[in-house]
């Protein structure tokens, strides 16, 4: 295999000269014939080879030497072993492998042509660095601690990644100095080990090239892909609730053993990304070295600019490895806390997934270097796991607080749902501290409402000419059978049923009222029904007559349901758009401010919006966002008009549509009625724009019996000059997008119930036919005749 590392603090020199040194020592001691005849015959036959002692860099005598070699080595590779070990003698941080077991071979084989071998998340700077460490512990006897695991991840004859984990035996390896190597002192150690991610440092302290690698090192993969220590380190980490006392303590040990640290304590501390804050977990048995006995603290302040940005930005380890020093330039709760705790070293590590911090691991020493950004490197391996359990328990915690926001206040819009969790929160420590708790009244001050309809013209008139359209035909039907029936047998009850059934019929064809429905259902239930059983029995003309008429009855209401059914399934598929589309743009609109929106489905769709800075979390307000939002709703409810005609090519009926906006131009509060589940203005001034939401579709214009919302016109309803000066100019803007036309009303209002001054502007609306072609518009009346 070949070399393939461009910079590299040693240069390797293959040698065996401490093998045949050890094989030399090993004959003056021995004391079989047979074993030193051997070891004399195999040193004579070396002895020809002065290269396998001298050292070599040149890769091809490998191939040259192999022989030998393979003589050599046998007591270190026994053949009778070769099927069974997974090992091979190498040049560690190098893609060189020789003398392989058969085991091996046949592993690497299986992997395919096209495989290369590489140690698992260690890149060139990596390697480098690791290769600087073992310079400091070999040559000048520094004890870092780096006894971290190393993997291979190789590919079966399946495909199946198979997890190996590597031994590495340096007993045959010399490092030696070259001339022009810097010397390495404490100094240079203690701030290396502070900036293991620093490589220029670390070049500048150890050039490339600046040793010498001479021997080679033997490796043992050990196939660990179930293994069961790592299966007990999962089984451990993913426990049910890490915020137990016990599990804790648990956790706490599994650090201390893999740390080699017997009084290492561990914390951990919640990242709230919305508010930017550390916060206590929600067990009070839980420990937290950045806040110590505080609740919470803004994680800009709690540490120093250079931990914010390792955790929370980068999710990198953030380390101080001499508290001393950090004290002397730092100031922070962190530091404070740290002291207090008599911590000289410490690792706080992110828990974080997909670029989200979700928390801190704190893990803490008493003895300066102790932790540091080397033995970081440790944690690799195990941090996925407890990412997992943080995730999955701060799922169960946000569940839980949604569960209590869905039992006492029902579904939330995302917009406030911020303030719920905060009054969830509370609940829930409530309920923890004593068992009594309440969610109280949410309340939003100083907020500006917005409203628009959408709605079906004429929709009671249209619902009540499919009721009467079904009773007429279904008594068409009736009498039909009858007539039938009374032209095989002349029964009175025929004659006397006939007549009931066309007085109804006149009855209805004159005017349909409130009671005309029931009248015709007693009719059916005392007097049709029980003839029909009869006529059952008669001809087979007539059998088949009455069985099609049961079927096309409403088994729920004994009624025919056909124009109904196709004027409810209109209503229903114009609402289900039309909410759809309005939902939709409402994720854009949200971009523009966060703002409470709901919408609710009638003969058509309505929806309140409410905007202002008490609904959103520390973002400043302006007036600017409302007058976004205010063009924004203009706008969109003519798209909606314009889905609704569209729409009509599907519908089984034809409906038409009338829209409204109400400007309201003063602040107002809102609550949220525990009791009745929902947001309602609060205060008996603020009721006035909820009596103008309900009566105003239904005024007319001042001195006329015109309702102020017209077919293919948007209403506009306002009460201050402001508002109209306003509303004039997004007019305007929309004119010249398409929108609306040039037919342009002010009008007045008749007073309504309470509420009087109100004003209307009227604009003619222009609809794209096309969906395709939205650029080419039409008015309201080319808009019927297409559709007509």
């Amino acid at each position: 295999m070949r070399q393939h590392l461009k910079e590299f603090p040693l240069d390797v020199q293959i040698s065996f000269h401490k093998v045949i040194e050890q094989y030399k020592e090993e004959l003056e001691q021995i004391e079989s014939d047979i074993s030193r005849k051997y070891l004399e015959e195999m040193l004579d036959y070396i002895s020809d080879y002065p290269e396998l002692s001298e050292g070599f860099e040149d890769l091809e005598l490998l191939k040259k030497y192999k022989k030998p070699i393979d003589i050599l080595l046998d007591d270190l590779f026994p053949g009778i072993l070769t099927n069974n070990e997974i090992k091979a003698a190498s040049v560690p941080f190098h893609n060189i492998l020789f003398n392989i077991s058969s085991r091996l071979k046949q592993i690497l084989k299986n992997a395919g042509e096209d495989f290369e071998l590489e140690f698992r998340s260690m890149d060139d700077d990596l390697v480098y660095i690791l290769a600087c460490i073992q310079i400091l512990k070999h040559y000048y006897g520094y004890q870092i601690d780096l006894s971290r695991p190393i993997y291979y991840d190789i590919p079966d004859e399946h495909g199946i990644r198979r997890h190996y984990r590597v031994a590495m035996n340096a007993d045959f390896v010399d490092i030696l100095k070259k001339d022009d190597a810097p010397e390495i002192t404490q100094k240079d150690v203690d701030l290396l080990i502070q900036n293991v991610e620093d490589l220029d440092l670390w070049k500048e302290k150890i050039p490339p090239h600046s040793y010498i690698f001479k021997g080679f090192t033997i490796i043992n993969l050990t196939d660990v892909t179930v293994d069961d220590a790592i299966s007990e380190l999962k089984t451990t980490l993913l426990f049910e609730e890490i915020n137990e006392a016990e599990e804790l303590q648990k956790l706490q040990e599994i650090f201390r053993s893999i740390y080699k640290i017997p009084d290492l304590r561990v914390g951990f501390t919640v990242f709230n990304r919305r508010d930017m804050v550390f916060e206590r977990m929600e067990n009070e048995d839980a420990t937290s070295f950045i806040l110590d006995k505080k609740l919470a603290n803004d994680c800009e302040t709690g540490i120093c600019e250079r931990g914010f940005e390792k955790l929370v930005d980068e999710n990198s380890y953030f380390t101080i490895t001499n508290l001393d020093d950090y004290l002397e330039k730092n100031d922070n709760l962190l530091a404070k806390n740290l002291k207090k705790n008599k911590v000289k070293s410490c690792l706080l590590a992110p828990i974080a997934k997909n670029g989200k911090l979700l928390g801190i691991l704190e893990l803490v020493s008493q003895r300066k270097n102790e932790l540091n950004s080397i033995n970081a490197i440790k944690l690799d391996d195990i941090l996925p796991y407890i990412v997992s359990t943080v995730e999955r328990n701060q799922n169960d915690f946000e569940n839980r607080i949604k569960a209590v926001i869905q039992s006492e206040c029902t579904s939330i819009h995302p917009s406030v749902l911020w303030v719920f969790e905060k009054e969830a929160k509370k609940f829930i420590k409530d309920l923890d501290k004593d068992g009594l708790a309440s969610f109280k009244d949410i309340t939003f001050k100083d907020v500006f409402p917005l409203y628009g309809q959408i709605d079906i013209v004429a929709s009671s008139e249209a619902r009540n000419e499919a009721i009467k359209k079904d009773l007429l035909d279904q008594l068409d039907i009736i009498l039909d059978i009858i007539r039938k029936a009374y032209e095989i047998e002349e029964l009175p009850i025929y004659d006397q049923v006939k007549y009931r059934i066309s007085d109804f019929k006149e009855e209805l064809t004159n005017k349909l009222n409130a009671s005309s429905e029931q009248k015709v259902f007693n009719l059916l239930q005392k007097e049709v029904n029980p003839l029909m059983s009869h006529l059952k029995k008669q001809s087979e003309e007539i059998r088949k007559l009455v069985k099609d008429y049961s079927d096309m009855l409403n088994p729920e209401t004994g009624l025919v349901y056909n124009h109904r059914k196709k004027y409810d399934d209109t209503v229903q598929q114009i609402n289900r758009t039309m909410s759809r589309y309005i939902d939709k743009k409402q994720v854009q609109a949200q971009d523009i401010y966060p703002h409470y929106f709901e919408r609710y489905k009638t003969d058509g769709v309505d929806h309140n919006m409410y905007i202002g800075a008490s609904m959103a979390n520390k973002r400043p307000f302006n007036k600017v966002y409302l007058f976004n939002l205010r063009l924004w709703q203009l706008s969109t409810m003519c798209e909606m008009e314009n889905r609704f005609y569209q729409l009509q090519e599907t519908t089984p009926i034809k409906l038409e549509a009338a829209s409204l906006i109400l400007v309201y131009n003063s602040t107002m509060s809102i609550r949220y009625r525990m009791d009745e589940k929902k947001f309602d203005v609060d205060g008996t001034y603020n009721a006035r724009y909820e009596i103008i939401k309900k009566r105003i579709d239904k005024a007319f214009i001042k001195g006329t019996e015109e309702r102020v919302t017209q077919k293919g016109k948007m209403t506009i309803v306002y009460s201050q000059s402001s508002d109209e000066r306003e509303y004039l100019q997004y007019i305007k803007y929309l004119q010249a997008k398409n929108y609306f036309g040039d037919e342009v009303e002010l009008v007045e209002l008749e007073d309504v119930q309470g509420v009087v001054g109100l004003k209307a502007i009227r604009v003619n609306i222009l609809y794209s036919p096309d969906s395709e072609h939205p650029e080419k518009t039409i008015n309201y009346d080319d808009l019927m005749e297409e559709l007509h």
